[in-house]
């Protein structure tokens, strides 16, 4: 693993400063701190035999209850590296087990998933839905459910794994899916579509034919352009790229056993599972389900279908 991944892993940066505070916080509770306490009453013994040879001489001293008091307090005070492991340890480790294992926040990055998920939208991605899986390494450890199709998912990049993908699972494993003419078939039948008043995109300030999608489960919206083809261009050599046939109107692919097929809402602004292939098990992340926020239109909060 490269430096810059490491870098864009928060997770296991997570995971590393947790072990850290957690070392340094177990450590003082069941060594430091008792050595402290050790140290501490050998020098009040001290203290208060010097207090009595004092009173037993007649001389005057600092023996009150207070200076007995800052001096134990002085003794027992953690180290500054001590006290602020100790201070961050639970709220560093609050966080990442609940970023690991219930929910993790991502920032849409860009158009692909328009009109459902616009850029700036803050979501939230359930970890538990597709099952428990060890963070940094994501290997799956309980089976819960499996994908779906209209899910909008969140995913391991194939190409690169640093990087964390949005896009819609389309086809699960042992579905055959034909895009012909931007018109989604599964497993032989047809989808359904129902046109909608066309799209401005206000980033770019032009229009996009809309449609409703009627996915087998699940209903949503979609984006085509006219002005781009049917057919992909240039699709990357992937893993089972044998399973897909592509032509002039579109392309067939049957997904392969723990695999799924992922397209964005945006047809034609979106890098999916038409150019890059398919999405193994051990890349998925969780399922999105909220818009908690998005500082330029705040009456996006709450969830999506």
């Amino acid at each position: 693993m490269t430096l810059q991944a490491i870098l864009g892993n928060f997770a296991l940066i997570l995971f590393v400063l947790t072990v850290l505070t957690g070392v340094v916080w177990f450590l003082d509770v069941f060594v430091l701190a008792k050595q402290r306490r050790a140290r501490a009453n050998a020098a009040l013994a001290e203290y208060d035999a010097r207090s009595a040879r004092l009173r037993q001489d007649g001389i005057r001293g600092d023996t009150s209850d207070a200076g007995r008091a800052s001096l134990e307090a002085s003794l027992l005070k953690q180290p500054a590296w001590i006290e602020y492991s100790g201070s961050f340890f639970p709220v560093i480790a609050l966080v990442f087990v609940l970023r690991s294992f219930l929910f993790e926040p991502f920032k849409i990055p860009s158009s692909s998933m328009v009109p459902t998920l616009v850029v700036g939208d803050l979501i939230l991605v359930n970890k538990f839905t597709y099952g428990i899986r060890l963070p940094v390494i994501n290997k799956k450890i309980v089976d819960v459910n499996n994908p779906q199709r209209g899910d909008v998912m969140v995913f391991k990049y194939p190409k690169d794994l640093s990087l964390d993908y949005i896009k819609r699972v389309i086809g699960v494993p042992g579905d055959k899916i034909t895009y012909r003419n931007k018109r989604l078939s599964i497993n032989g039948k047809e989808v359904s579509y129902e046109a909608l008043p066309d799209y401005l995109n206000e980033e770019h300030l032009n229009y996009s034919r809309q449609f409703v999608e009627k996915l087998p489960g699940s209903t949503h919206r979609i984006l085509n352009d006219d002005r781009a083809p049917a057919y992909v261009p240039n699709p990357d050599a992937f893993p089972f790229r044998e399973s897909c046939n592509y032509n002039l109107e579109g392309f067939t692919c049957t997904v392969p056993p723990g695999h799924y097929f992922m397209m964005g809402d945006n047809r034609d602004n979106s890098l999916d599972s038409r150019f890059w292939g398919f999405v193994p098990d051990e890349n998925i992340v969780g399922k999105a389900f909220f818009i908690w926020m998005n500082l330029g239109d705040l009456k996006r909060i709450g969830s999506f279908r």
